[in-house]
């Protein structure tokens, strides 16, 4: 398992600039449609700041991209195989919240990332992380409680949830125990 650093965050700064810039948008286009600050922006671009999951959802969002997609550009091999010791980990500053990106880097619709929350953890994502991606969570360990707009669903372990159109969300532990789940994302609505 290669856990995200320093190196990492220097990573996803340069690929976030090189999303922003190969849509000819400056610091301030992205800060605007991201809903974000532009300070922020500068500091994670130039790899000063770890984002958290949240900050990174609403960029994302704004870059009509997967968080996912974001991280796996940031580390792209290319490989078709990706073995488990090498799978990109990323860890929330904020919540302890640990992403693992659980299928290759190559270019195609679908994606697979393993997450464990930590128990009274949440961690929310604004409707444009979810605009252009159609969604499952699988839970594999404890249980999950995602909010999704005004309805709250209680994911037990083996239960399967669709997402239903974007809304703001939240994923939730509510337990004494860590979470983890699979969410499997298809590209393109």
């Amino acid at each position: 398992m290669s856990n995200l650093s320093d190196d990492f965050d220097r990573c996803l700064g340069e690929r976030i600039r090189a999303e922003r810039t190969a849509r000819n948008w400056s610091l301030s286009d992205l800060a605007e449609r991201a809903g974000v600050s532009r300070a922020m922006i500068n500091k994670v671009e130039r790899g000063e700041s770890s984002p958290t999951a949240a900050f990174l959802g609403k960029l994302a969002g704004a870059l009509s991209l997967s968080v996912s997609t974001l991280i796996a550009r940031a580390e792209a091999n290319g490989r078709r195989l990706s073995r488990a010791q090498d799978q990109p980990v990323w860890t929330d500053p904020e919540t302890g919240y640990v992403r693992r990106q659980v299928s290759p880097a190559v270019d195609m619709p679908l994606e697979i990332v393993e997450v464990s929350l930590p128990a009274g953890a949440r961690v929310p994502y604004d409707a444009a992380a979810f605009a252009f991606l159609q969604q499952m969570i699988w839970v594999q360990e404890g249980s999950l409680v995602f909010l999704e707009g005004e309805t709250r669903h209680h994911i037990a372990a083996g239960d399967c949830l669709a997402l239903g159109p974007p809304a703001d969300c939240a994923f939730v532990n509510e337990s004494s125990e860590a979470c983890r789940y699979a969410v499997v994302l298809l590209k393109g609505r």
